[in-house]
């Protein structure tokens, strides 16, 4: 029996949690995932190294993040993880803040990966454990489409840290735009997906006002391989063969 309650219950959206990087692949699926009623997004949530106060991987300042957030208009939850966690560590704490959020009827958890089997298993089969549901909604969409579709809708991004197996270091502190495209080399994926390069997105459809940043020394850092942990047992994008033989250039952005 249709009732005005079952409609209420039936077209109430479904609270989730949106993982915000700050770059681009999250820009892009937060402006898709905000324009279905079937989900609200209560918050935006962001792993930050907890030594350095930077985006994890991203390198970027704590501050542009914060500026992001408010820009965009959506509550910021940051997550402090260790550098180089071992799984478990970041398993722990990011089982203990999604429990948080539960309790305030959030039950789903938004991403921004796009081809990556294995991730996209290891985040469901996580989140199952706790009674969330993965979401994923530029998933399997060619890469060469969501770039264009990304420039096109006036996103503007910049490129803050290049893995240099693939990539050099004039790439670091570059717009990109379709010269940037143009300018990659084959092996390379154009979004970026296989950790060959993380950006910073400053402008576009999602923000009331741009983020005010200066562009600052670009610096290479190195990871050392842990003395104790297995390196296949560390949260970072270190698993892979020969991860530690490679280094990261990363161009600073400061707040203004």
């Amino acid at each position: 029996m249709f009732t005005t309650e079952n409609y209420n219950k039936v077209s109430k959206p479904i609270k989730a949690l949106f993982n915000w990087s700050s770059g681009k692949d999250s820009a892009l699926t937060l402006y898709k995932i905000l324009q279905n009623p079937e989900y609200k997004i209560e918050c935006l949530l962001t792993s930050v190294n907890e030594k350095y106060q930077r985006i994890s991987m991203h390198g970027v300042r704590i501050e542009l993040l914060e500026a992001q957030a408010k820009s965009i208009g959506i509550p910021l939850k940051v997550l402090q993880v260790p550098e180089m966690p071992t799984m478990e560590v970041y398993e722990n704490v990011m089982t203990q803040t999604l429990n948080e959020l539960k309790k305030d009827g959030i039950t789903h958890s938004v991403f921004g990966d796009i081809f990556l089997e294995d991730l996209r298993k290891y985040r469901e089969d996580q989140l199952a454990k706790i009674g969330f549901q993965g979401v994923f909604p530029i998933w399997k969409i060619p890469t060469k489409e969501l770039i264009q579709e990304f420039i096109q809708l006036g996103f503007k991004t910049i490129v803050v840290c290049v893995n240099e197996r693939y990539l050099d270091k004039s790439f670091a502190g570059r717009i990109i735009d379709q010269d940037f495209i143009n300018d990659l080399p084959e092996n390379v994926d154009l979004c970026g997906e296989n950790g060959e390069f993380h950006t910073f997105t400053f402008d576009g459809p999602l923000f009331s006002k741009p983020i005010d940043f200066e562009i600052g020394e670009i610096v290479y850092r190195k990871y050392e391989r842990p003395k104790k942990d297995d390196s296949s047992n560390t949260a970072c994008d270190t698993n892979t063969t020969g991860a530690f033989d490679f280094g990261f250039w990363y161009c600073d952005l400061i707040p203004k």
